[in-house]
């Protein structure tokens, strides 16, 4: 499956499915031992979390992606602990 959600539709709702999402790669930064991706399409912007003491393989592949990367995801629906109201998708 190419994608089971665009980036822009997620919500709270969604909290612990299992989506698939497909997107540029539009910010990437690294801080205390996890690494945020804000993964884009035309819909919008989600943002991705990868975290070191959960997989640390994975996280370190996630450092390495660059600007306008194009990725594939596998993943939960989390919700955020600090939510960003600029963006329909800030509660996730």
């Amino acid at each position: 499956m190419y994608r089971s959600h665009t980036c822009g539709e997620l919500r709270i709702s969604d909290v612990n499915k299992q989506v698939t999402l497909a997107g540029w790669v539009q910010r990437s930064r690294k801080m205390g031992g996890m690494t945020f991706i804000d993964l884009r399409d035309r819909y919008g912007i989600t943002q991705l979390v990868f975290n070191e003491e959960v997989n640390a393989e994975l996280c370190e592949r996630a450092n390495r992606l660059g600007r306008e990367f194009v990725i594939q995801v596998k993943g939960t629906v989390n919700e955020r602990f600090s939510k960003n109201q600029h963006i329909p998708t800030g509660d996730i």
